[in-house]
């Protein structure tokens, strides 16, 4: 009899917990989890993925520190007349005030472009012979040729020709039809085993040169131009742990210069080698663009895809041989 009194008690004990906690539970808000974050489909940062702007950059001694290249998502060098280089910023997600200084077009850039869809395209000019080729392109012409000087203006601190700047958000109320950034080719992932420390890369052209240096504090390859840290306006020295070294094949074009130099003119449609630097690390890879509005494939040697890391990418278009810089390791023990 006692046992069941005490069996009754325990049971009803435990009933009343239950629907207590039953209470407590479905009294609860409700914990709604947080969406991912938006990520830009260039860098994979955190980031929008908004209209895609290319602006041409020269790329001097006379003209540097640039400004606004830190800015930029992409950022692609190329060979122009004598060996020399120009600079070309890709941005979709974030929009300086003002970049420059903005020089002219190339033949070189419409192929380059066109895998991004319909860009708006920001530059000083371009060549007479060469102006029918850009409008008919793929291209929304945002040039200094169609815009005032509201727009295109002379900063006061540089010397013409070096001097030349662009307001970008005055240009974007303008870009009703460049098309929204999209893929083009790469994607971010992990460190492949493949990959071999590096410590310097010396990128050249016939009358130009860049150095990527691999800073182990910042984690990521800091850039020099010509033999002398690559600083920005800002005073930020330039450089990303996401630099593509494209080997491509570089021909005179038809085109020239006003003082009577040919333009050469960088093949990016086809096949060939290249080269990831990212964590300090050089990987070769295998570069494939079917077409002028195909993406570019980047491809391990063993078949793979090459991930990039997150962040701003440099691609470096050349035809000469790297210089490359190997990790000392040190012997100890005899072995």
């Amino acid at each position: 009899m006692m046992l069941s009194k005490r069996l009754r008690v325990s049971l009803f004990s435990l009933l009343t917990a239950l629907a207590l906690t039953s209470c407590s539970l479905s009294d609860l808000p409700l914990v709604e989890s947080k969406p991912e974050p938006e990520r830009n489909i260039l860098t994979g940062e955190v980031g929008s993925n908004g209209k895609v702007i290319a602006i041409k950059f020269d790329d001097t001694r006379a003209a540097h520190p640039q400004e606004g290249v830190e800015s930029a998502d992409v950022v692609v060098i190329s060979q122009v007349e004598a060996g020399l280089t120009r600079l070309m910023g890709i941005y979709s997600s974030n929009y300086p005030e003002q970049v420059g200084p903005v020089r002219s077009a190339r033949i070189s850039d419409i192929d380059i472009l066109a895998q991004y869809g319909r860009v708006g395209f920001m530059y000083s000019g371009a060549q007479t012979k060469l102006r029918p080729v850009i409008a008919a392109a793929n291209l929304e012409n945002l040039s200094a040729e169609r815009n005032p000087p509201s727009i295109y203006f002379n900063d006061q601190e540089r010397i013409a020709p070096y001097a030349m700047m662009v307001r970008i958000p005055l240009l974007l109320e303008k870009a009703e039809n460049v098309d929204l950034v999209k893929s083009v080719g790469w994607s971010h992932g992990e460190l492949s085993e493949l990959a071999k420390p590096v410590s310097r890369v010396k990128i050249n052209w016939p009358n130009a040169s860049y150095e990527a240096i691999w800073d182990e504090e910042e984690q990521r390859f800091l850039l020099n131009f010509n033999g002398a840290p690559n600083l920005s306006k800002s005073g930020l020295r330039l450089g990303s742990n996401n630099l593509i070294i494209q080997i491509a094949e570089i021909k005179p074009s038809e085109y020239g210069d006003k003082f009577g130099g040919i333009t050469p003119k960088t093949n990016v449609i086809g096949a060939g080698k290249a080269f990831l630097l990212r964590d300090g690390t050089i990987t070769s890879v295998n570069w494939n663009r079917e077409s002028a509005t195909s993406p570019t494939t980047w491809i391990l040697e063993n078949g793979e895809p090459a991930n990039f890391a997150t962040g701003q990418v440099w691609i470096f278009l050349t035809d000469q041989e790297l210089e490359i810089s190997y990790p000392v390791v040190e012997e100890t023990n005899g072995k």
